[in-house]
C-alpha cells in the first residue's frame, strides 16, 4: 500500500518548494526596505485608479483559489499539477531574482484617517497592509500566480468539460488583479510586468517539448 501511495503521490515532494521560497521572500522583504537604492513603482495611470474597499473581497479570494487549484490539480491529474507548478514556481523564483537586482516598492496606500470612511472592509485592507510590506512589488506575485492558475485550470481536461468553471476562474483571476490595484497593494505597473512575465512562462510550462528535446539527447549520448 505505501508503494502505491507512493508511487501515486510522488509529486506530492513539489511541495517543498515552499521551505525554499517563503524563508527567501521574508529575508527580501525586510532587506529590501534597507537598500537605498530601491525604486518606486508609479505611473500616472495610478491616479486615475480609485481606491475601493468593495475589491478587497477577491484579493483575500486569491488565497483560498491558489489552495484549492493547487489540491484539485494535485489529485485529479499529475501532468496538469506539475506544469502549473513549473509555471507558478519559476515564475516567483524569477520574482524574487527581480526584487533582488531591481529592489522596488510602491507608496500608494491611503490614509485611513483621511479616508472619510470606515467600515469592515476598509478595516480588513488596513490590516493586510500593516502586516503586508510595500517593498518587492514589480512584478506582482498576486497576479502571476491568478494567471498560472488560470492557465492551468483551463488546460485541464476535467474543467474544459465544464465551460462555466473555466469562465467562473478567468473573472475571478481578472477581478483578483484588477483588486492589487484598487486597494492600493500595487501599481499597474506591478500587474503589467506580471502579464509580461506570464509570455514566457507559459512557454516554459506549456510549449517547449522539453520531454522530446531531453529524449533526443539521451539518443544522441547513447549514439
Amino acid at each position: 500500500m505505501f508503494k502505491e501511495i507512493k508511487n501515486k503521490y510522488w509529486h506530492a515532494i513539489m511541495v517543498i518548494y515552499f521551505l525554499i521560497y517563503m524563508p527567501w521572500f521574508s529575508w527580501l522583504n525586510v532587506f529590501t526596505s534597507t537598500r537605498p537604492d530601491a525604486v518606486e513603482m508609479y505611473c500616472k495611470l495610478d491616479d486615475m485608479i480609485p481606491f475601493n474597499e468593495w475589491f478587497v473581497i477577491p484579493y483575500f479570494l486569491w488565497f483560498l483559489y491558489i489552495a484549492a487549484g493547487y489540491i484539485f490539480l494535485f489529485f485529479n491529474n499529475r501532468s496538469d499539477f506539475l506544469r502549473m507548478c513549473t509555471f507558478l514556481y519559476v515564475g516567483m523564483t524569477t520574482c524574487l531574482i527581480i526584487y533582488m537586482i531591481f529592489p522596488n516598492y510602491q507608496d500608494l496606500r491611503v490614509d485611513y484617517e483621511t479616508l472619510g470612511r470606515s467600515n469592515i472592509l476598509t478595516e480588513a485592507i488596513r490590516l493586510l497592509q500593516l502586516g503586508d510590506s510595500n517593498y518587492d512589488v514589480f512584478p506582482s506575485i498576486h497576479c502571476l500566480n491568478s494567471i498560472g492558475m488560470n492557465i492551468a485550470l483551463a488546460k485541464n481536461k476535467w474543467c474544459r468539460k465544464r465551460p462555466w468553471i473555466i469562465a467562473l476562474v478567468t473573472l475571478l483571476s481578472i477581478s483578483i488583479c484588477l483588486s492589487t490595484v484598487f486597494v492600493k497593494q500595487h501599481s499597474v505597473l506591478d500587474m503589467f510586468g506580471a502579464i509580461g512575465l506570464s509570455v514566457p512562462l507559459y512557454l516554459i510550462s506549456y510549449v517547449i517539448p522539453w520531454r522530446k528535446i531531453f529524449k533526443r539527447r539521451t539518443k544522441k549520448e547513447c549514439a
